[in-house]
């Protein structure tokens, strides 16, 4: 076992600098201020940057056991200081002075807590996280704006984007796929701003929607069949609904014999698939330059031949190419994008076909719309932090210059129970979706039951 496995097994993890200043003990008993320990912590980040300087010019350090070094250093130092800290305190005080070296500082903690699912810095004094749907203020803490850019200058260098005052906002993926978003000053007046959308390690199954009773068993029966029936799909919600996870597990109902191109500004989708074809947008780099849209990589996938087409969500232009393609032989395919509910998506798609910047007729994007998409399942997050699918819309077609939509399954809400969690049923409208008939003819089995409550 590595040294850096030791520390992990040995400490208590220390969610930020307040708590810790708790779990450190000195060789007199008595606890030391808060101060007193940021004061320990800072000398020893110092005095380990100083030596590294120095032993690394000899090269006696290699990127093979740099870790090892950088560990086994931190431990040296602190043997040389006049504290003494106890082996849980210490391997915690080891692990945060590594952190903030190495790793990403105070936001390591909260990148391993498996509760957490986003992560949002409000400058160096406000650190809030999504825990199990609902946001709450950590007690996590950076010591200024210079500690926060630090942080973010680690993260932006290792996938090769840049930030500064003349280009002051960046997306990018940390290693794990986690999306992250960085705003600094003069456009943040908060301070240095990052969002950290968390990269599920173990991505959620059907199952775990049915037992978190995000979704009814005879919902997703249905969701299935037209996934295999290869009916066109589009996932709308607001921002945080689940909108990419249920699109993951949608997808996971893809045949293996099928080949399909996922198209995400940062790749998060988890296809087991055997053929499977990822592709990530790129921003432009620092001279303005060499910029890959989503829209770029629809046109791109249609030589490529395609099966299905994935794309991550559609926001702008791409939104018309994405429906050429639903209209031109690649069925079976899906997206997301944001929208409050299903008839207000399809006003956003109206809206974002326009940026395409071409003189189409609303009529006629109407008519694309209600050829292209089959179904619509709209995602929310309720007032108590729950994720539901609170409908599944079919696109039944134009009526005049109308596009009709008809519910086949919603999400009844029926008052609050004695926690504060809102009470509701999943309801079948009782009507019989039009797409069965496309659904059957794929030789996909139908059951009655599935519209009856």
């Amino acid at each position: 076992m590595g040294l850096m496995e030791r520390l992990d097994k040995q400490k208590t993890a220390q969610t930020n600098d307040s708590n810790s200043e708790e779990q450190f003990s000195s060789n007199t008993g008595k606890k030391p201020n808060y101060d007193e320990y940021v004061e320990l912590k800072e000398s020893l980040h110092t005095e380990i940057i100083e030596l590294m300087d120095q032993e690394m010019e000899n090269q006696s350090v290699t990127s093979g056991n740099q870790d090892e070094y950088i560990l086994k250093l931190i431990e040296r130092v602190l043997e040389s200081k006049s504290v003494s800290v106890n082996r849980k305190d210490r391997a915690g005080l080891i692990k945060e002075v590594y952190n903030n070296i190495v790793g990403l500082g105070p936001l390591e903690p909260l990148l391993d807590d498996t509760e957490i699912s986003e992560i949002m810095v409000n400058g160096p004094y406000q650190v809030y996280v999504e825990r199990r749907g609902k946001l709450e203020l950590s007690g996590t803490k950076f010591k200024d704006d210079a500690h926060v850019m630090n942080v973010i200058n680690r993260i932006v260098s290792s996938v090769g984007r840049h930030i500064d005052k003349a280009s002051p906002m960046v997306d990018a993926r940390l290693a794990d796929g986690s999306r992250f978003n960085a705003i600094i000053p003069p456009l943040a007046l908060n301070g240095p701003t990052v969002t950290i959308r968390k990269f599920s390690k173990n991505p959620l199954t059907v199952g775990d929607l049915v037992r978190f009773n995000s979704v009814s068993p005879k919902m997703m029966s249905f969701l299935e069949a037209c996934v295999k029936g290869k009916l066109n799909i589009i996932v709308s919600g607001g921002t945080g609904s689940g909108k990419t996870t249920l699109l993951n597990i949608l997808s996971g109902y893809i045949p293996n014999t099928d080949r399909i191109v996922t198209i995400e500004d940062a790749a998060e989708l988890q296809l087991r698939q055997n053929h499977v074809v990822t592709l990530e947008s790129r921003p432009a780099n620092i001279e303005g330059s060499g910029q890959v849209t989503i829209r770029n990589l629809v046109v791109n996938s249609l030589r490529m031949r395609p099966d299905r087409i994935i794309v991550g969500e559609v926001r702008s232009a791409e939104t018309l190419d994405m429906l050429q393609a639903m209209n031109t032989g690649h069925e079976g395919s899906m997206t997301t994008a944001h929208a409050n509910s299903p008839r207000e998506l399809i006003t956003r798609l109206e809206t974002m076909v326009l940026m395409a910047g071409m003189e189409i007729p609303v009529k006629a994007i109407r008519e694309q719309v209600s050829a292209a998409i089959n179904i619509i399942v709209h995602q929310s997050r309720l007032r108590d932090g729950a994720r539901k699918i609170v409908n599944v819309t079919e696109i039944v077609g134009m009526e005049g210059d109308k596009i009709l939509l008809q519910d086949i399954f919603v999400f009844k809400e029926e008052g609050v129970d004695i926690t504060g969690m809102l009470k509701g049923k999943f309801l079948s409208t009782g009507i019989r979706p039009k797409s069965l008939d496309k659904i059957i003819a794929s030789g996909i089995l139908v059951q009655d039951s599935w519209f009856q409550n």
